[in-house]
């Protein structure tokens, strides 16, 4: 049987958390933090993801 993490609707739905916790995260009060460190964040977090995607793929 095929592993739920191999198929595009567990991806999807992931992307479609990840853009909802970057709304809100952008309405709760990220305006007293530096652009810059809050691009590093968002950064980490992809690779992280990525990094997630690649393992669990065994690519």
């Amino acid at each position: 049987m095929k592993s739920i993490f191999l198929g595009w609707p567990f991806w999807a739905l992931l992307s479609a958390g990840f853009a909802a916790m970057t709304a809100i995260f952008a309405k709760v009060g990220v305006e007293n933090v530096n652009s810059d460190f809050a691009t590093f964040i968002r950064t980490i977090v992809i690779l992280a993801a990525a990094g997630m995607m690649v393992y669990v793929t065994g690519n």
